[in-house]
This record gives C-alpha cells, sequence and structure tokens, in this order.
C-alpha cells in the first residue's frame, strides 16, 4: 500500500548525543580558532594585526569558495557508510593533525611565517569543510520529521556549547599552566594537541553511533554542479537563511574575536579571560534544552527576533558599562549569551527543511550541496568577523603587549559591541524575508512522502 503519511522516526537519545558529539569536536577546534588563533597570530606567531586580519579574510574567502566544490562530490558519494558518515571517519585524523599545526611555531623568517600562516589555515579550513559540511547535512538523512530535526539539532547545539565552555575556559588555562614550564609557543603548541586529539576521537565516536535512514528515489541523486544556482533561483528560504547566516556568523567571529582583546586591555583584567569566554557560553546552555518547546509555541520569526533582541540587550550594556564594573560586565555577557545561545540552536535546525523545500521544487535532494551553500555564506561571514577586528585594532593604533591608547581601547569596545548591534540589526530585517512556515512545511514533506513513494513504486516495477 502506498504510504501517504510522513513515518514516524524515534531517535534514540543515545543517537541524538553521538551525533551531537560531532559538533562538540568541531567546536573544539572551530572555537579556539575563532577565540584565539587572531591573538595567537599577533601576540604569539608574531604577526602584525594588519597582516593577520587581511589573511583571515583571504583563508575564509579561499574555504568559502571551495564549499560548493565539497558539497558536490559529498552529493554524489555513495559508499556502504552511506553519503555522509564517510567523511567523519577518514577525516578526523587529517582535522587533528592541522589543528595542532595551526597554533605551532617553527623557528623561520617572518616571510615563512607568513607563508606557513597561510599553508595551514587553509589547508585545516578545506578539512573542516570536509568534516563539517557532511556532518550537518547528516541531520537531513537521520529524519525528516521536524519536531525531530529540532530536538537532534538541540542535543547538537548543546554539546556545540559544552565544546565553547571547554575551549573558553580551559585553552587559556592550559596555556597559561604550560608556559610555568615550557615556552609561550610550545604551551599553546601543547594545549592544541590536547583539544584537537579529544576532538578526532569525538568524530570517531559519532560516525559509529549514527545512522542514515532516508531513502531517496535514483532520479533525486542525478546531481550536476549548475544545481547550486538552480537551487538558489527556485529555494527562495534558502536564499535567506544563507544570508542570516551571513551576518549571524559574522556577528560570533567579531564577538569571539575581540573578547579577549576587550578584557585584556579595555577591562584591564587578563587574568578573567577565561572566566568571561566561559560567561559567553554557559548561560546558553541552560536555555537550550527548552528551544524544541520554544519551536513548538512561537513561530520561527517570533524566536529569533527574539533571540537576537536578547543578545543586543547584553551587548549595549557592554558598550554602557564602565570598565571597571566587572560584575555589570559579567552579567551584560551572560544576558548577550543566552540570546546567541537560542539563535544557535535553532538556525541550523532550519537547513534540513531548507532541503526538503529544495527537493520539492527540484525533485533532487540537495543535502551536502545546501549545506556547502549555507556554510560558503557563514565561512564569508567569518572572513568579514575575523578581519573587522583586525582593520578595527589597526587603524585605532593597536600594538601588542603595551599599554593601549584611549583611541586603541575606543577601537576594541566599538569592535566588542557596536558592531555586532548593527550586524543584528540587519539580521532582524533579513529573517522577516523567511516564508517557510510550520504550516507550509507539512504540507510539502506530506507531499514529499506520497510522490517519492510513487518513484520508489516504478523503480520497484523497472
Amino acid at each position: 500500500m502506498l504510504q501517504t503519511e510522513i513515518p514516524n522516526t524515534n531517535i534514540s537519545k543515545r543517537e541524538k548525543i553521538q551525533y551531537g558529539f560531532g559538533d562538540l569536536a568541531c567546536n573544539l577546534v572551530y572555537a579556539s580558532i575563532s577565540s584565539y588563533l587572531l591573538f595567537f597570530y599577533t601576540d604569539v606567531f608574531g604577526l602584525a594585526s594588519g597582516v593577520a586580519a587581511f589573511m583571515f579574510f583571504i583563508v575564509r574567502i579561499f574555504d568559502a569558495i571551495s564549499d560548493p566544490i565539497i558539497g558536490i562530490i559529498i552529493d554524489k558519494t555513495d559508499t556502504k557508510y552511506g553519503k555522509f558518515r564517510p567523511f567523519l571517519l577518514y577525516g578526523a585524523v587529517p582535522f587533528c593533525i592541522l589543528a595542532i599545526l595551526c597554533f605551532s611555531t617553527p623557528q623561520l623568517a617572518m616571510g615563512g611565517k607568513v607563508i606557513y600562516a597561510y599553508a595551514t589555515y587553509i589547508a585545516l579550513s578545506v578539512c573542516y569543510t570536509f568534516v563539517n559540511v557532511p556532518y550537518g547535512a547528516l541531520t537531513s538523512a537521520m529524519t525528516r520529521d521536524q519536531q525531530e530535526s529540532v530536538s537532534i539539532t538541540t542535543y547538537r547545539t548543546f554539546l556545540a556549547n559544552i565544546g565553547q565552555v571547554i575551549v573558553s575556559f580551559c585553552v587559556p588555562l592550559l596555556a597559561g599552566l604550560f608556559a610555568n614550564s615550557m615556552s609561550i609557543a610550545k604551551s599553546w603548541q601543547l594545549t592544541m594537541v590536547i583539544i584537537a586529539t579529544i576532538g578526532g576521537i569525538l568524530l570517531l565516536i559519532c560516525f559509529k553511533g549514527t545512522k542514515e535512514r532516508v531513502r531517496v528515489p535514483a532520479s533525486h541523486k542525478k546531481i550536476k554542479a549548475s544545481d547550486i544556482f538552480e537551487q538558489l533561483k527556485v529555494n527562495r528560504p534558502l536564499l535567506i537563511l544563507s544570508i542570516f547566516f551571513l551576518i549571524i556568523y559574522g556577528v560570533k567571529s567579531v564577538v569571539s574575536s575581540t573578547g579577549i582583546y576587550y578584557i585584556t586591555y579595555y577591562v584591564g583584567r587578563p587574568e578573567l579571560v577565561k572566566w568571561y569566554a566561559a560567561i559567553g557560553t554557559l548561560p546558553a546552555l541552560f536555555i537550550i534544552p527548552f528551544i524544541p518547546w520554544l519551536s513548538r509555541t512561537l513561530t520561527k520569526k517570533q524566536l529569533m527576533s527574539i533571540s537576537i533582541l536578547t543578545d543586543i540587550v547584553g551587548m549595549i550594556g557592554l558598550f554602557v558599562v564602565p570598565s571597571t564594573w566587572i560584575v555589570a560586565i559579567f552579567v551584560s555577557r551572560g544576558i548577550a549569551s543566552v540570546g546567541n545561545g537560542m539563535i544557535s540552536a535553532f538556525m541550523w535546525a532550519l537547513i534540513p527543511e531548507v532541503v526538503e523545500y529544495g527537493e520539492w521544487k527540484t525533485n533532487k535532494r540537495l543535502g551536502g550541496m545546501i549545506y556547502a551553500i549555507i556554510g560558503f555564506f557563514f565561512k564569508c561571514g567569518n572572513a568579514l568577523g575575523g578581519m573587522i577586528p583586525g582593520v578595527v585594532l589597526a587603524m585605532s593604533g593597536y600594538v601588542a603587549h603595551t599599554t593601549q591608547t584611549t583611541t586603541s581601547l575606543h577601537g576594541i569596545l566599538i569592535a566588542t559591541s557596536v558592531v555586532p548591534i548593527c550586524l543584528y540589526t540587519i539580521a532582524i530585517f533579513c529573517i522577516r524575508f523567511y516564508s517557510l512556515d510550520k504550516e507550509t512545511y507539512a504540507r510539502i514533506s506530506k507531499e514529499l512522502v506520497i510522490r517519492n513513494n510513487l518513484e520508489f513504486e516504478k523503480e520497484k516495477n523497472i
């Protein structure tokens, strides 16, 4: 009998946790890069802030351009392990090694250091794409159920935030502890050996503990490069969501990069860096478990707007509070963390439904390609977010390891708070145009089930 209803997929908590280990692994490295690589390049590796800022922009753009190519490779993959899981298996070890190399300081002349930094950062970025894009797309292969997708993403985001907490607190702590018995350069390298090795192991656990369930008719697997442009043309929710990712990850990158400068120089309390970083993630852990309930109670636009406005309130606090009011600064940081956590937990849950919409419009299920398109935009956001703080620091006269001028301190404050507020304002305007509401998505999913099962029946009879 032809199936006309969306099949119920009850995914166990264990599998959701093991899936979430993948984002925990990715964030152990991603958060280290976002939060500390600019600081490492300027204050440990020895690059000028302007050189480092330009490199961030070039590497991220190069990385973003490679995303669609990798997306096509993913969608053409078909192995005994599935379409997406093999990339976790074969990418884990290179991912670990390249993360360590990025935080290593070889004895080279300045020109050699610049070349080394470019080479290792580009290689890590491409490897990250080979792991993270199929990892993200794996959600759309685990279930078609929208609420299960939200639940899976909630586990994923919770563990991703755990990764950010670990990085926020442990990376500066370990680097500081190791520096008592070795050079600062060696201490950063050893710290990343520990962080990256844990990440590699977690990726292997994710590979082992997850399952791809969604079956796709053979006709939906005929992929070509031009499908990228077709998706951007007919899949309006994808285009809106891509722009949203561009803005949000631009903000995330700005906030991650500037935090260590804000506390070290503007507040003048470098010993609080790990606590400031941790409070930027910890409060979100308490709100993330409520995201499935919030997604059932509020519309998507309401949930995203409330999340962004909460983050803006925290950013305003960081701007107006005097640098000596430590408690108020940490409260503001915590409020921003709640808003940021809500955004992160929900925005990723929208991608599987965008994949479904694209399949409904084009009769092709392009999970890898769509995640790669999203990846292109959020990495462009990372590129801008990584570049903006370096440019602001350079323009305001920042010089490492010295007492900062009033102008450079003001530049740090602007980069930490005003820039994110301006970008968030654009994001609120952008999300208004996301038209894929709950009712529309439910109708599309039901139609896809009927259409695909008809195609399965035809394939049996051939």
